[in-house]
C-alpha cells in the first residue's frame, strides 16, 4: 500500500498513542515537513523532545508525548490561504480564539497563524493541532 500523506499518517499515530495514554509514539517515514511541524507543537508545549533515528531509508522519529495534545491534524488538500482568510480557518479548525495553532507553509518557512499574521504572509495550509 502507498502512502498519501506522511504527515496525516504521524498526525493519526500521535493522536492514537494519546487516546491509548501512551508515553512515546514511533513514527516513520519521516520527512522535513513532519520534523518543523513536530518543533512548533514543541515550541508550544504540546509535546515533549522528539529524536529522528536515521535509518538510511526513510528515517524514523520517536516523540514523547506530555498529555497537553487533545487533536492534531492534517489538511489535504493544502489550500491556499491568503492573509485576510487566516482567521476563517482558524475559526473552522479550532475550538476557540485563544487556543490552539493552524500551521501554515509560507514563503518564510512553515509557521503558525499568529506569527504569519504578524509577519503579513499567507500561504498553504498544512495542519491543526491543540
Amino acid at each position: 500500500m502507498v502512502r498519501m500523506n506522511v504527515l496525516a499518517d504521524a498526525c493519526n499515530a500521535i493522536n492514537n498513542a494519546g487516546k491509548r495514554g501512551k508515553r512515546q509514539v514511533l513514527l516513520r517515514p519521516c520527512s522535513k515537513v513532519i520534523i518543523r511541524f513536530l518543533k512548533l507543537m514543541q515550541k508550544y508545549g504540546y509535546i515533549g523532545s522528539f529524536e529522528h533515528v536515521d535509518d538510511h531509508r526513510a528515517g524514523k522519529i520517536i516523540v514523547q508525548l506530555n498529555g497537553k495534545l487533545n487533536k492534531c491534524g492534517c489538511i489535504s488538500p493544502r489550500f491556499d490561504v491568503q492573509l485576510t482568510d487566516i482567521e476563517h480557518w482558524s475559526t473552522h479548525l479550532l475550538p476557540s480564539r485563544q487556543f490552539g495553532h493552524v500551521i501554515l507553509t509560507t514563503s518564510s518557512g512553515i509557521m503558525d497563524h499568529n506569527e504569519a499574521r504578524k509577519r503579513g504572509v499567507g500561504g498553504k495550509i498544512v495542519g491543526f493541532f491543540f
